[in-house]
């Protein structure tokens, strides 16, 4: 199993950068490797999404369900695709008066080996710049 921790410090709140990451409906817009995401369920602190992953001419979708605690934490928890196993946590904790710290923590097994071999390598790429690709984000979106 792959496992990846990434944190940040940025100038700006738990309750913003919680607002980027819970928006999955706009992740085509500013993740290249994200063709589509479709919410299947929402509510006050739970989603169901498919995100199709799309990169090097493979293609690839998986579906979590996410469960929230407003503008603290996020659990993505794997439904169903190419994974044996996926689960993550983002974590949003306030530094100063209008700053926080992002940590994603992912763990993740494929389903098997040719699959692993296939997608492993850009899955890894892309968890393992997650956490800049949402700081981007922020300055766009926050300035």
């Amino acid at each position: 199993m792959v496992s990846i921790k990434r944190n940040a410090v940025v100038p700006y709140t738990p309750s913003q950068m919680f607002d980027l990451v819970d928006k999955i409906e706009d992740y085509p817009n500013f993740l290249p490797w994200c063709k589509a995401s479709e919410i299947h369920e929402r509510n006050e602190d739970e989603v169901k999404a498919t995100l199709t992953l799309a990169k090097g001419g493979i293609e690839k979708s998986f579906t979590t369900h996410n469960y929230a605690q407003k503008n603290k934490m996020i659990e993505v928890r794997l439904i169903d695709g190419p994974f044996k196993h996926l689960e993550g946590f983002w974590l949003f904790e306030p530094v100063g008066e209008n700053m926080c710290k992002i940590k994603l923590d992912l763990a993740f097994e494929f389903s098997n080996s040719l699959v692993s071999f296939a997608i492993g390598p850009i899955f890894q790429q892309i968890a393992n710049t997650l956490v800049e690709a949402f700081c981007e984000r922020a300055k766009e979106v926050y300035g």
